[in-house]
């Protein structure tokens, strides 16, 4: 058997760049797995909301295969790869006729997709559910999302999968004293709990929030500290945090290279998770920081559900969020005890279900499936 495997891959500056290299490995070690070939027993298509996936959703479409949805919303993306006439015909082609005027009224409120509800309640999956041989999600939330897709357009059932998000500990995670001289290099004193939000950052992680609820933490506990590591991709975003940036404790990184993200993660106390309006996706960062035993406080939500509630930190979405999330800030900093026991909890529900080699055993296995139910492509 043949694998095609089709996914961004690093350089790109992408989760799923990283989740994809770590499977390839790992897929690699059960049989031959080819990246991008023009002829396989079964391909492999990675899709996110992100232009680099732009070729791959096109060939998923034209040659079939098992498609994993890293967001089980593509509405943003096809928003950033159509033109006005071609998006209305394709959200008519998904949810009908009578909401032409929907699609018209959608396209030209485009600008602010990153935060109006409506762009996440219409995922415009129907093309990749009706076409894929399988389509593989790695929550709950996401199974929902393809399952009311297939039944709302009567299509054929696909068979959805459920894989959890892998994680693989690097072969050089830095270790504990040059984590602590990371903290000394940007600033962080003996004692000093530290926060940390990575990677991209966009209305839905709900910067500012965390920001102001950081703000009010630090004014009346001043041993605590923020990092804001990650490239904005949002200049509205960007403009409306940059005064808060320069707030005290602060520290601002850009996007970080592979070695210095493990560096960071494993210097921060921990980690700032937020996601609202979810597009169905599982957090790579929060697998990783969790996989490291840091406590990670997260959006409550059907996307994190498979974690143990004494395993993370639920913080609910709407108008608790700010002060939730201080409350919580609050109890870690201040009873750094209980903090070591949440990530201590997180690690070991990491470990029993989301390592790499238990992720690429599930692959492989569909895979196999999927060939004996099929010729070559």
């Amino acid at each position: 058997m043949t694998v095609g495997f089709y996914a961004p891959l690093p350089p790109a500056r992408t989760g799923v760049a990283d989740y994809a290299a770590a499977l390839l490995a790992e897929l690699r070690k059960h049989g031959r797995v080819e990246v991008a070939p023009s002829a396989c027993d079964v391909a492999l298509y990675h899709l996110g909301n992100n232009g680099l996936h732009g070729d791959i959703y096109r060939r998923a479409l034209e040659v079939p295969g098992v498609a994993v949805l890293h967001d089980a919303v593509l509405h943003h993306f096809l928003l950033g790869r159509l033109d006005e006439a071609a998006y209305i015909d394709e959200f008519v082609y998904n949810y009908g006729e009578w909401n032409r005027g929907m699609a018209v009224a959608l396209w030209r409120g485009r600008a602010s997709s990153g935060t109006d509800r409506r762009y996440f309640d219409y995922p415009m999956l129907r093309r990749i559910v009706e076409r894929s041989r399988a389509v593989v999600v790695h929550n709950p939330a996401a199974a929902r999302v393809v399952r009311e897709v297939g039944h709302a357009t009567a299509c054929p059932a696909s068979l959805d999968v459920e894989i959890p998000h892998l994680f693989v500990t690097p072969h050089d995670l830095p270790g504990g004293a040059e984590a602590m001289r990371w903290r000394q290099r940007w600033g962080v004193e003996p004692g000093t709990f530290l926060f940390g939000v990575f990677g991209y950052l966009r209305e839905s992680k709900r910067l500012v929030t965390v920001m102001e609820a950081f703000a009010d933490l630090h004014r009346n506990h001043p041993r605590t500290a923020l990092l804001v590591a990650g490239q904005f991709v949002s200049t509205d975003l960007e403009r409306a945090v940059e005064p808060m940036l320069s707030h005290p404790g602060v520290i601002r990184r850009t996007h970080l290279a592979e070695r210095e993200f493990w560096l960071a993660a494993q210097a921060v106390d921990a980690g700032i998770n937020p996601r609202y309006p979810a597009a169905g996706e599982s957090s790579g960062i929060a697998i990783r920081l969790m996989g490291l035993g840091k406590p990670v406080m997260m959006t409550e939500s059907l996307e994190c559900s498979r974690f143990p509630e004494d395993a993370c930190i639920r913080i609910p979405s709407g108008v608790a969020e700010r002060d939730s999330l201080r409350e919580h800030m609050l109890m870690l900093a201040s009873m750094p005890e209980v903090a070591a026991a949440i990530g201590e909890r997180a690690a070991a529900h990491i470990q029993a279900h989301h390592r790499v080699d238990q992720v690429g055993e599930q692959y492989w296995q569909l895979l196999r499936g999927i060939t004996q139910t099929a010729g070559r492509i």
